[in-house]
């Protein structure tokens, strides 16, 4: 039996809507008829599993079908000995290997913040998807830039991890890493830094191998939908009780086009 595909969500940074994507695609591959598993590594502060807390409470007070993943919340410790953090890998592992062997995909959301488990997250996964927030000073997880040329220099701390996490699963055998860095929280009008940002993504991506996409607007309706649990994919279902909005259609259709550029990768 083939095992599970992983799919990291993963940048250093927080706040860049790794979560809402996170359970975008989780909704997605489960209305799909797929089985999926979720891990949310960032236990303490637990947006991930909050969210998912939510759309089971949701579903069980208003009497409606929502599909739900199996989970797990994990709490990285703040500074293991070596002993603990190999048993603290080892047991991520083998809990991978059960959840690959039940499930057709797992979903591992990641903390903004390096740790021990971040970094083994990035070499399990097959595929990895980078939501920056449309500014220079978020790709700065990513590359350094030169100030007066507004070229890439070289690639940045959180580019170096990805780069560390291929070199080890090339030394184990395992296929790259597919990795796509989705540009969120995008200005509704193209403005100059809008196109420096992408000509500055496009180079690096042909530097360090990942494709550049459009991600999702900042958008109010993503915090209500959170506080329900709910999706833009559950918007308009019959007894939901969300009906269908303009922000809601166009937030559908960025997801919607995230979808086709990567779904191949993510589902097959």
């Amino acid at each position: 039996m083939p095992k599970g595909k992983i799919i990291v969500i993963g940048n250093e940074k927080g706040g860049t809507g790794k979560s809402t994507l996170a359970m975008h695609l989780i909704a997605w591959l489960l209305h799909q008829k797929k089985t999926v598993a979720s891990i949310d590594l960032d236990g303490r502060q637990g947006t991930l599993t909050h969210y998912i807390q939510n759309r089971a409470d949701y579903a069980e007070l208003h009497h409606v079908a929502l599909e739900l993943p199996v989970h797990l919340s994990v709490t990285v410790r703040a500074n293991p000995d070596p002993q603990q953090r190999k048993e603290d890998e080892d047991a991520f592992i083998k809990q991978l290997d059960k959840l690959q062997k039940e499930n057709d995909v797992i979903i591992i959301d990641t903390p903004g913040a390096d740790s021990y488990l971040f970094r083994l997250a990035h070499v399990v996964a097959d595929v990895l998807i980078t939501p920056l927030n449309d500014s220079l000073i978020d790709l700065d997880v990513l590359a350094q830039i030169e100030p007066e040329t507004l070229t890439i220099k070289s690639p940045a701390h959180y580019a170096q991890t990805v780069w560390q996490a291929r070199q080890q699963r090339a030394s184990q055998k395992k296929p790259q890493t597919r990795w796509f860095v989705l540009r969120n929280r995008m200005m509704h009008v193209s403005t100059r830094n809008e196109k420096l940002i992408w000509k500055l993504l496009e180079a690096l991506g042909k530097r360090i191998n990942f494709t550049a996409l459009s991600g999702l607007g900042e958008r109010v309706v993503f915090r209500e939908l959170f506080l329900k649990g709910l999706t833009l994919l559950d918007v308009g279902k019959p007894k939901v009780g969300i009906s269908m909005s303009m922000p809601h259609i166009a937030a559908r259709q960025e997801l919607r086009a995230i979808l086709q550029a990567i779904g191949e990768d993510i589902s097959s």
